[in-house]
Formats: C-alpha cells, structure tokens, sequence
C-alpha cells in the first residue's frame, strides 16, 4: 500500500504477473530507500519497515533529488493569492488554527514577492479543510498517524487546495500532537508549487518531524526550490542552511560508531557511513532518535552495554532508536565532577575497554566495566596525544586508530603509543568527492 500510494507501484494481470510483481516492488523498495537516503537493498528490511511507519504527507515522493517541483514547474502566474479557512478541526481554538494558517504562509511569503490575504466567503486560491477518510478527491484519509494531510499543485478548482485529516492530534506548540503550523507550511509548499525534497532537514522532507514553531527558519532547500519558481524576497535575510559535508571549514559537533558504522554530528542531522557504502546518508537526529537533542556537544558507543549515549550538558542513552529508562541523567552520575557544566568530546577505547572524556585542554578515563573513574584523572590532553594544544572537539575510534578532532582538523593517532601519524580534514571519512 505504501509503495502504490507514494512511489506509483502498479499491479499487473497475466501469466508472469507474479515475477513481474516482485521484480517491480524491489525496484520500487529501492528507490524510496535512495530516496530516504536509507542502505538499498530492494528488500523490505526493518530500517525501510521504521520509514513506513512514519507520520507524514499525502503527495507522493515522485522526484529523487533535493527541492523538486511539480512537473512543468508548476506555479500561480501572480504573486497576490487568497486563502480561505473552510472549517476547524475540534483540537485547537480558533484562534489558534488562524495563528498557526497565517504564520505557515508567512514562512513561504519572507523569501518570495508572494503575499497572501485571508477571505471569508467565495472561493480562494488556497482553501483549507480539515476532513476524515473519504472526503471527496479521491484521496481519502487514513486514520490517525500516516498520512496527516496533502494538498494540490496550483491550477484552478482544486488546485492549490490543502486537506488535513481531522482524525489526527492537531497542537499548536506542544510536541505531543502534530504542531498544525508545520504540517500546514509544508502542505503550502505544494500549495505553491514544490514537490518533496531528499533533503532531511528540508520543511519539504515527507516525513513529519518536530521543530520548534517559535524559532523555525525555512532551510536553504526550501529557499532555493521556492525561488527558483517565484524569485527572491530582496527585503529578508537569507536563512541558514542545511550543513554541507563537503565544505572544508566544517566543524563537527560530535562523531561516534553505531554498529560498524560511523556517525557525523552537526546541528540538527548526523551523517551515517557505511562501510559498503560510497555515500554517507544524511539524516535528521529527531527522525532517528525522536527523544535525542540537537546541536550536541559528544557522543559515542559504549560496546559493553550496545548503547549510543548522547551529551549536551546532561546525558542520553539510547537502545537502537528508544530512549533507556532513566534517561536524562547528569553527566556527573559517571563520576565526573558536579562542577563540570559539559564536556567536549568522548571516546571510547576498544583496547582497553575505557571510555575518556575530553574537557577543555584535560581528559578524564571511565571504566565501562567497573562504571567508575579512574584514579589519577583528569591528565593534560597533550600529556597522551603529542602536540595536540587546541581544544578537541570530537573523538573517534576506528580500525586500531584514534582520531581527535580540533576545529575543521582530524588528528590521527596510536592511543597505545601516542604518535600522531596523519593530519586530515575532519570530513575525511564523510567520502567528500568535492574535497
């Protein structure tokens, strides 16, 4: 179900019907997993079955490729549009549902000429409706989670025209529900003419992830997919954009290993390499980790318990994509000092089974084992890692070899001897092809 609605997979009559079928719903199991940037393996493994049940849009996934547009880019040949709220859904106030409508067009009209005025009788360019199942496009609604809502390319009639499923919990800040701004602003983006984005840190991602309405930015993805169809606002600032593996002055927040993978933190995504992998798949830490923060300060994989912990400034600890019971607990329950506000960067050393954190210019030893400090810490950094002076930012262990990172550089290194071997650029394991 998923592949026809999505992906177009169809159905064959006849004789070799069968193998076609199963030919054609690999090949479309493929490309939503390229799509999601997840490993494609044309089967329907449990990273693909995690995807599946995601809540997200209504329109099909139809372009591989960071922003797309509708086919013929389509678009409204004038800048002035209407838009007309049609009814309410029952979880919000009224008041709320205009708010969360209005501010979703603005994030749309700050970066284009487009501005948009609310009508309250006739037919508007955009109209705006919540309904249940069936309710008259031949689209009908699912129930609650899955699909949230959809909406229409612009054109006339139903075009432009945005749906929300009023089986779904509609907020509007809390994280509990689904905020109704953020589904609203990506279902206006097909309202004006953009497609989905491969992008995961893209409003026009499929997939419904949180994201605070009060200090939402439109990524540069989105940016440039609405600009390129309607041209700049000259009178707003740019938004930031989504952080680019490729650029050489990158400084990441945190890198860890995840079961033979590596993990590459930055703001809001991680980058996951695969060994048998030539590119690194980008993804959002909440799609992975709903419960995780952003923007972290260390990470790394405790071997001893198969737990991925996560700090910034307290510590998570996951188990595959849950949250352990207990956590967030303070850094200081590894017996770090309570005067510690943070730290740096953790590594975990496969040789000996300790994991060091890295604070300012020191680093402290833990016994994963015995799940205590060691006694004599906190050492000089460049006491074990020789000329090492600048603060290290994140750590990593891979194939016998310890890797610091300081700034936008990579220190390669024999823990058990200390020499430093190589200096890199610290996306040297991101398989940049533009560096």
């Amino acid at each position: 179900i998923y592949l026809k609605r999505f992906f177009n997979l169809t159905e064959e009559k006849g004789q070799t019907r069968r193998r076609r079928e199963i030919s054609e719903v690999s090949r479309k199991l493929s490309e939503m997993q390229r799509f999601f940037g997840l490993h494609i393996t044309g089967t329907l493994d449990a990273d693909t079955m995690t995807m599946m049940k995601k809540p997200r849009c209504g329109v099909p996934d139809t372009n591989i490729a960071s922003f797309s547009t509708f086919g013929k880019n389509l678009k409204w040949e004038k800048n002035s549009l209407t838009y007309r709220i049609e009814n309410y859904t029952p979880d919000m106030s009224v008041s709320e549902v205009d708010d969360s409508i209005e501010k979703a067009l603005q994030v749309w009209a700050k970066v284009t000429p487009l501005r948009f005025t609310r009508i309250y009788s006739g037919t508007a360019d955009i109209m705006i409706s919540f309904s249940r199942q069936a309710h008259g496009d031949f689209y009908p609604f699912d129930g609650p989670d899955g699909t949230l809502a959809h909406a229409f390319a612009p054109g006339p009639n139903i075009g432009g025209d945005a749906h929300f499923d009023d089986d779904e919990s509609f907020t509007f800040r809390s994280n509990t529900g689904y905020v109704l701004f953020l589904v609203a602003a990506h279902e206006f983006g097909h309202s004006l003419g953009l497609s989905h984005s491969v992008d995961p840190g893209a409003l026009m991602y499929p997939v419904y992830s949180y994201n605070n309405p009060d200090t939402f930015v439109l990524p540069r993805d989105d940016v440039n997919g609405i600009q390129s169809l309607y041209g700049p606002n000259p009178d707003k600032p740019e938004p930031p954009t989504t952080p680019d593996a490729c650029d050489s002055t990158l400084v990441l927040d945190a890198v860890a290993t995840l079961r033979g993978e590596m993990l590459f933190f930055k703001d809001n995504i991680f980058w996951r390499s695969y060994p048998q992998s030539n590119t690194p798949q980008q993804t959002l830490i909440t799609n992975f980790w709903p419960e995780a923060p952003t923007n972290i300060d260390a990470a790394y994989e405790s071997q001893q318990s198969g737990r991925v912990l996560l700090f910034k400034g307290i510590v998570w600890a996951f188990s595959d994509n849950d949250l352990v019971r207990g956590y967030p607990k303070p850094i200081s329950s590894f017996g770090l000092p309570k005067r510690l506000k943070k730290i740096d960067a953790a590594l975990y050393d496969v040789e000996s089974a300790k994991t060091l954190f890295f604070v300012g210019s020191s680093y402290y030893s833990y016994d994963e084992a015995k799940k205590t400090m060691d006694q004599g810490f906190p050492k000089r950094v460049d006491q074990t890692f020789s000329g090492l002076t600048s603060k290290v930012t994140a750590a990593l262990q891979y194939r016998g070899f310890t890797y610091i990172y300081s700034g936008p550089y990579m220190f390669e290194y024999s823990l058990r001897t200390g020499r430093l071997f190589r200096v890199l650029r610290n996306n040297y394991f991101l398989r940049c092809t533009n560096f």
